[in-house]
């Protein structure tokens, strides 16, 4: 073969092919690399102008999102208020703890509750404040007002906090704005720049949140003010705030905040990089103004170009220069690849045998597979189907070719597929009906999946089917079960509501309306036995007598019922205890009651848990007294307090040798008012151990009795840390 032939063969023209393409990449490259060198100037500024402002709409992001957390915090506060009708100073201490501004947000001073008060609520709550032992609550500035806005709650305590309760915000102006404005919108707001009320504080921004009473803003905007209860609100440093915000955004521009929502500009907050804005003639600016609560920011950003004219790190020479070298490296890349064409048609002569293999396999694991299937097109009309395709849809796979596929079905628009495939990339599932043609109504679900290969192939996708009527019938039955159940718990939930509301009427009905009538008994009594005593012989004195020692028996039984019924009440506060600690105090009070008594008590050191500190006092003071009462008939009493293992279970046990009782009337101990033993044998009301069942089953535990006649007893009880119970 000559040389004009080698050139003319098959196998030469792609290789000449190749080397006019790495010329044509040269020149084309050297070409770019002109044009760029004319306008580099012009794009370097207008890429530093690009850059400014994408980093200055990351700070104000940053801006935007610390504003929000703060706004976020007051509306806890208000939250508090919704659910608390008027939280106490410390509940908004612990709510304020929780928050650790301190660490968190060091520019905030703290988080204040101002109220609006009218000269006679502000009278009520100066009395009522004083009534509670919290001093004369003043207001400054003092003088006769329509409205008054005062501080009355504000955490964390520091001196220039503390020195602030009282201030009335509503007296100066700023901050009026802003409160009346946050009122009338039912929004938070904030104030333009002024100087914080806490002294030493400087300068700062307030944001306001208002509180309405019942917790709801009302739809009516003239009845806020009406409704209007007060303000949560939360001062903070300007330089804070911002530094805070942006501490740690990369390259951050010089920055210069200005207020313009009066009218008139008002200096927020200025980086020094950004106070003289003409100092470098290669400087570039930018501004955004923003919207900030019921305000109006300009944001100035400002930023110096370097000044090489060109690329910050190689200049525009060097530019040009690196991208001659990348032409060049580009024409050595093209010539390789020239090189390797022939080689390339090579393989892929070897791939279409190999791909044809692929497809026949394909196409025989669509066709007989269990679930149904079909090769779609760009139109989305039926390429091929297989049998299970045509037995859900009761056709013939023939009868199926060229019809629409999404034709065949019905339910889902064609919108909620777009979002579910936007959502999924290239697979993607939607749930349709399926009415067949004897009026059956089946659920399927579809799933579609691109199918890749050559570019203008009939196959575009493919789609497989699924019948899950039975699966949409189960979870059909599943939700109505749960609706159901949901239902069941609001009805058990309002029959305990009303149990204790009768509860707290029964309670209120003993505490009152039982003793007017005891007093009087007891009253004319003693009266009775005062005056006319010589009226009555002795067996006559005698009744009575015992009418008193009933009545006063008849209150102390009163007392009782009223101490069980507050163990139900109240809100339990858990917290480490040590009970061998608290069992110990008790056994000493006990010794120093009945100083005569010889009484070994046992108490295992180191026994921990987790409980309301109260309510447990309360369990080991009823559970260790009635030891120490049922061991009075022994020489020598003995009382253990220690953990054992029961059940498989960790309890703690109190134990006694003491008279016992008969463990068939067991379940009669906890009742309240049920006594074992009499009442002229061993005192009591019968119902200390009801009281023990009712605090540890509201600590999430349980308690049981062990006991024999003359040989003592037992109580184990569990105290659960995890325990939700409240």
């Amino acid at each position: 073969m000559t040389a004009d032939e080698a050139l003319l063969s098959p196998d030469a023209l792609p290789s000449r092919h190749g080397y006019l393409l790495a010329a044509l990449v040269l020149v084309a490259s050297l070409a770019l690399v002109a044009i760029y060198a004319t306008g580099a100037g012009t794009r370097e500024r207008e890429l530093a102008q690009a850059r400014l402002a994408g980093e200055a709409e990351q700070v104000v992001a940053r801006l935007r999102q610390q504003l929000l957390t703060y706004e976020l915090i007051t509306r806890g506060g208000v939250s508090l208020f919704a659910t608390v009708q008027a939280p106490s100073p410390q509940q908004w201490r612990h709510y304020t703890d929780g928050l650790e501004l301190d660490r968190r947000f060091p520019a905030m001073l703290g988080l204040c509750y101002a109220e609006a008060l009218s000269p006679a609520a502000l009278q009520e709550l100066q009395l009522r404040r004083r009534a509670a032992g919290m001093g004369l609550f003043n207001v400054d500035p003092p003088g006769a007002r329509a409205q008054y806005g005062p501080v009355v709650l504000l955490e964390p305590r520091t001196i220039a906090n503390i020195n602030t309760i009282g201030f009335d915000m509503l007296q100066e102006p700023t901050r009026a704005a802003a409160m009346l404005a946050a009122r009338d919108s039912g929004a938070a707001r904030i104030t333009a720049p002024l100087q914080l009320a806490q002294v030493g504080a400087g300068r700062g921004l307030v944001i306001f949140a208002p509180v309405y009473r019942a917790g709801i803003v009302p739809s009516d905007p003239s009845a806020r003010a009406a409704a209007l209860a007060g303000w949560v609100c939360a001062p903070f440093r300007l330089d804070g705030f911002v530094e805070q915000a942006v501490a740690d955004a990369p390259g951050t521009p010089g920055l210069r905040i200005v207020d313009i929502g009066d009218g008139v500009e008002t200096l927020v907050y200025a980086h020094d990089a950004a106070l003289a804005p003409g100092k470098h003639a290669a400087a570039v600016t930018h501004s955004v103004e923003e919207q900030v609560y019921g305000r109006r920011w300009r944001l100035d950003f400002h930023q110096v170009r370097a000044g090489n004219g060109g690329s910050a790190l190689l200049g525009t020479q060097g530019t040009i220069v690196l991208g001659m070298l990348a032409s060049f490296l580009m024409f050595a890349v093209a010539l390789s690849l020239a090189r390797t064409q022939s080689r390339a048609q090579q393989i892929a002569a070897r791939m279409s045998e190999s791909y044809r293999r692929s497809e026949l396999r394909f196409r025989s694991a669509m066709r007989f597979s269990a679930i149904g299937k079909a090769l779609l097109d760009r139109d989305g009309r039926v390429v091929d189907a297989n049998l299970a395709l045509a037995n859900i849809l009761r056709a013939s796979p023939e009868e199926l070719m060229g019809r629409d596929f999404q034709a065949l079905f019905s339910g889902t628009g064609d919108a909620a597929e777009e979002r579910s495939r936007a959502a999924t990339g290239s697979v993607y599932r939607v749930t349709r009906e399926l009415r067949r043609d004897d009026g059956e109504l089946r659920h399927v679900l579809l799933t579609y999946a691109q199918v890749p290969g050559d570019v203008g192939q009939d196959v575009a996708s493919l789609a497989q089917v699924e019948d899950i009527t039975d699966r949409v019938r189960a979870e059909a039955q599943i939700n109505a079960l749960n609706r159901t159940l949901e239902a069941r718990v609001a009805l058990r939930t309002r029959e305990l509501t009303r149990a204790n509301e009768a509860l707290e009427s029964f309670a209120y009905t003993i505490s009152h309306d039982l003793r007017a009538p005891l007093r009087a008994i007891d009253g004319f009594t003693r009266v009775l036995g005062e005056r006319h005593a010589d009226a009555f012989d002795d067996a006559g004195r005698g009744y009575l007598a015992r009418v008193r020692a009933a009545t006063a028996r008849m209150g102390e039984l009163i007392d009782a019922l009223l101490k069980m019924s507050r163990v139900s009440r109240g809100e339990l506060r858990r917290e480490p205890l040590d009970l061998s600690a608290m069992a110990a105090d008790i056994v000493a009070d006990l010794r120093h009651g009945d100083p005569q008594r010889q009484v070994d008590a046992q108490i295992e050191p180191g026994l921990q848990a987790s409980g309301d500190s109260a309510l447990v006092r309360n369990l080991l003071n009823n559970l260790l007294g009635n030891a120490w009462k049922f061991t009075r008939g022994r020489e020598r009493g003995h009382i253990a307090f220690h953990r054992v293992e029961h059940a498989g279970e960790t309890w703690f046990e109190v134990a006694d040798n003491g008279v016992g009782f008969d463990e068939a009337y067991a379940g009669k101990l906890f009742r309240p008012f049920q006594r074992l033993h009499a009442q002229d044998e061993f005192v009591g009301e019968g119902i200390g151990l009801a009281s023990v069942k009712r605090i540890i089953e509201r600590h999430g535990g349980s308690i049981t009795a062990e006991g024999r006649v003359g040989e003592g007893a037992r109580f184990r009880f569990t105290l659960p840390d995890d325990a939700g119970v409240g």
